[in-house]
């Protein structure tokens, strides 16, 4: 019969093991989220930008209702 120690600490590796793979998942997870948070940013400075301009060309042509 094998010792309950050893089927214990067996356990314990194995679940130690698994926590780190979900760990490095995790970490992965967030350094993508984090790059599409900085792309949304990004995208939206750009898009604030070109509404300024659109409306600059806007009072320039008088096809402003204003």
């Amino acid at each position: 019969m094998t010792d309950p120690e050893n089927i214990v600490l067996e356990h314990l590796r194995h679940i130690r093991g698994a926590i780190d793979d979900v760990r490095d998942d995790i970490r992965e997870i967030r350094q993508g989220v984090g790059n599409l948070e900085n792309q949304y940013a990004n995208m939206s400075n750009r898009l604030d930008r070109m509404d300024v301009r659109i409306e600059r060309i806007e009072r320039r042509l008088d096809l402003t209702d204003a």
